[in-house]
């Protein structure tokens, strides 16, 4: 069973609080009821929905790994006409989104589907979905920081927990240092704060992995499906 609202929204019908405001207004009913409570829980296989006169069908699931530019925004629509990662799914029919967020400066791995119960089980924080960034510093990060790193900084919203930081090397001619930076937590721009607490400046940050998956022979801007398998063991996070 699951919220009337987020059937709604994952059949397509809008936003789960779009469609939280059809049910208010009375568009919405369940086996020939009107509902107009926000708590009513359905089973999308039996039960009959139907939005505005129009019978709901449960789209089939979708899931994409897509590799992010830099510059491009993890949202699905944006007022101020700026490219969002939707703007590389036209092809897509049914309706999907991301999973959790890069920030507009970050490239590299995201995913976007239609199972919200799935983008739920890998956003949660208990489930300790490793995350893989590639970071590019400019200057020489001082081998003490490596290791402050690990351990967990202080930042404004609570210490981080530890992580996993590989040092790359220092390239001498452009004056950068590029580390691997492994997180499970999911707080907004945690790896650039980590970084930028020790006063270093971020010149490139690209997430490289995200639990098993990487990035290997998708290109910038391009996607691919997911295997039935790597969904599967997507699943095994719950």
């Amino acid at each position: 069973m699951e919220r009337l609202q987020k059937v709604m929204s994952s059949c397509g019908v809008a936003s789960r609080r779009a469609s939280e405001q059809l049910i208010l207004a009375g568009k919405v009913r369940v086996n020939g009821v009107i509902v107009k409570e926000l708590g009513v829980k359905v089973d999308p296989d039996r039960d009959v929905i139907v939005v505005n006169g129009q019978k709901l069908e449960m789209q089939p699931k979708h899931y994409y790994l897509f590799n992010k530019p830099k510059g491009v925004i993890t949202t699905a629509s944006d007022d101020q006409g700026r490219e969002t990662v939707l703007d590389y799914f036209s092809a897509v029919k049914d309706r999907i989104y991301p999973v959790g967020r890069l920030d507009q400066n970050t490239e590299g791995l995201l995913l976007l589907t239609n199972d919200g119960a799935l983008a739920n089980i890998l956003m949660h924080p208990s489930r300790l979905v490793d995350k893989t960034y590639e970071v590019r510093i400019k200057g020489r990060v001082a081998e003490g920081h490596l290791q402050k790193l690990a351990d967990g900084v202080k930042l404004a919203d609570g210490m981080t927990a530890p992580a996993i930081v590989c040092y790359n090397g220092y390239d001498g001619a452009n004056d950068m240092t590029t580390l691997e930076i492994t997180i499970h937590e999911g707080r907004n721009r945690q790896v650039r704060r980590m970084v930028e607490y020790f006063g270093y400046k971020v010149h490139n940050l690209k997430r490289v992995q995200y639990a098993f998956l990487t990035l290997h022979g998708v290109k910038r801007g391009a996607y691919r499906r997911l295997t039935r398998e790597e969904v599967r063991e997507l699943y095994r996070y719950k």
